[in-house]
């Protein structure tokens, strides 16, 4: 339940010291693994005193244990060593301290750290930590690397000379941390996590020479892991030698075998390249004289085509075609107006021939009367009416008489 206090009723440090230790003895006994950072054995002394550290977070806590607990392990578990132990917490209220009392200590095996890896790496994967598309590619030339390694390492100066001797103008932005024991996993993941944050950063490479299973274990830490997943800046692995595969290797962006395998997967060579410019200018080079070589033979080819060496030629023989249908043209033109002459004439004669005008002219004449209309017997005229006779000439009056010698 929980207390009422309050700043007129306060509880005593003692009362609070011995309700956390009621709270605590409660917990009952729990296993607990980590790594040993201290241990003292006092000759004459019935208990062994540890400490026991979270290998992945700055969190440690006290462990005692009889003397013939520790007896039991003491050929094979030292300082450093990844350890299992079955321990009750403990309060110690006069200092406020709270440790743990072991009853057993197991030592971590080999085995059973790959197996616990083993069930890492499948977590992790499963969330996609490990895949191909997360991948970032590195840049071609980066202005400043940063290298996260051992302090005075091989791999430091691996690293640092074969990428200086490939382009000498090369700058790196160095963090020197512990690369295995406790302390690794916190000051890595630190590291990392402020080259990731620099502007200027364009590629992280994490270092570190060979080691056992137990001195690499920090690179497949699932914080270290997390951490590199997390990266916007592309990062590289190169830890150990080329069998070493940690978790770090999985999810970095790049593995590179060893760390001078890394120095040259980031730092492309400037001899190389030199080399692979002149390469491709040459390249280019033969590709332009090829295609000028075949232009001109092209060239050549068709300046010896007889409309190229005549050119004039071509112009003359449309000039003749020309004439020839004009003349053409011209003689159709007058076979048709001839034609159409003589039709014309043979018209116009009949026309004549058939014309009443023609009539006239061989002695007829036309009697109109007054209305113009033609008489055609002696019938339709009246005695003394005035008629009109029309003859080839022209024109005259006349007049029907009615009489004996009519």
């Amino acid at each position: 339940m929980a207390l009422s206090t309050s700043a007129d009723a306060p509880l005593p440090v003692g009362e609070v010291s011995r309700l956390i230790g009621g709270w605590i003895d409660r917990l009952g006994a729990v296993w607990v693994e980590g790594q040993i950072t201290q241990l003292s054995r006092r000759p004459g002394a019935g208990v062994v005193f540890m400490t026991l550290r979270d290998p992945s977070y700055d969190i440690s806590v006290g462990v005692t244990c009889y003397r013939q607990v520790f007896d039991a392990v003491a050929d094979i578990v030292s300082e450093g060593a990844r350890v299992v132990v079955h321990a009750k917490p403990e309060w110690y209220a006069p200092r406020g301290q709270l440790s743990l009392r072991a009853a057993e200590i197991r030592p971590v095996g080999i085995g059973e750290l790959l197996a616990r890896l083993e069930q890492l790496k499948r977590s992790l994967g499963a969330e996609g930590l490990f895949a191909a598309d997360r991948k970032k590619s590195l840049p071609f030339l980066p202005q400043l690397i940063g290298l996260v390694c051992g302090r005075a390492s091989a791999a430091e100066r691996d690293v640092l000379e074969v990428a200086r001797h490939r382009w000498p103008h090369v700058r790196f932005e160095v963090r020197n941390v512990a690369v295995q024991g406790v302390h690794a996993v916190p000051q890595v993941v630190q590291a990392v996590e402020e080259l990731d944050a620099h502007p200027d950063v364009d590629v992280i490479v994490v270092a570190r020479g060979g080691g056992s299973v137990e001195d690499l274990l920090p690179f497949s830490d699932e914080q270290l892991v997390r951490a590199v997943a997390a990266c916007r800046t592309p990062v590289v692995s190169a830890i150990g030698h080329e069998p070493d595969t940690p978790l770090l290797d999985l999810v970095a962006d790049l593995r590179a075998a060893t760390p001078t395998d890394a120095a040259k997967k980031v730092v492309p060579d400037v001899g190389e390249e030199l080399d692979r410019v002149q390469a491709l200018r040459d390249r280019g080079l033969r590709c332009v004289r090829a295609m000028l070589e075949r232009e001109e033979r092209g060239l050549a080819h068709a300046l010896t085509r007889p409309v190229m060496e005549h050119p004039h030629r071509m112009l003359e023989e449309r000039e003749d075609e020309l004439h020839a249908l004009l003349a053409r043209s011209r003689r159709v033109l007058g076979h048709l107006l001839d034609r159409a002459d003589s039709e014309i004439s043979h018209t116009r004669a009949r026309v004549l021939s058939l014309s009443p005008a023609a009539t006239l002219e061989r002695g007829y004449a036309v009697l109109q009367r007054a209305d113009g209309h033609v008489v055609r017997s002696p019938d339709e005229v009246a005695a003394d009416e005035e008629l009109r006779a029309r003859v080839a000439e022209g024109e005259l009056t006349v007049r029907r008489v009615v009489g004996p010698h009519a």
